[in-house]
């Protein structure tokens, strides 16, 4: 079965997708405060995330690494409003740059957007590796399973 990552486009189309995601984040009043004025290795660091989560090459875990990400969201206090917006940006975001739209794909983005960033918010507020979510590395999205 073709992985989410094919069907997405590939490395070339989520890398538009993450681009186009940044900015209105970038630009975003709510979600402003977390990034600042943003970081220009952002955009390679989140399309090569989503790129091994969906099914692609696994260039986030050889080159950054999930422990990285951990630690980049610790102490950030995510709020539920903000990973809210995060959540809306990043389907919108789909929207602007041409992701497909069929049901399927679009459910299992949602779906990785929205595990991601509880994720995140969990790990942000966490006070002690105790407080950590559990995951500890990328995870492999599939469709889902009415896909399958």
């Amino acid at each position: 079965m073709e992985t989410l990552y094919d069907h997405a486009g590939g490395t070339e189309a989520l890398g538009r997708f993450v681009a186009v995601f940044y900015r209105s984040v970038l630009d975003d009043p709510i979600l402003q405060q977390l990034f600042g004025a943003g970081r220009p290795e952002h955009v390679a660091h989140l399309a090569a995330f989503d790129a091994e989560s969906f099914g692609g090459p696994d260039g986030f875990s050889r080159t950054m690494g999930f422990p990285a990400l951990i630690d980049a969201h610790r102490g950030l206090r995510i709020t539920e409003q903000q990973r809210r917006r995060f959540v809306e940006l990043y389907l919108h975001a789909a929207d602007t740059a041409g992701l497909p739209a069929d049901e399927p794909f679009r459910q299992a983005l949602r779906e990785h957007v929205e595990f991601g960033s509880q994720v995140a918010k969990q790990n942000s507020h966490a006070t002690t590796d105790a407080d950590l979510h559990p995951l500890r590395e990328v995870p492999h999205w599939q469709w889902p399973a009415s896909h399958r």
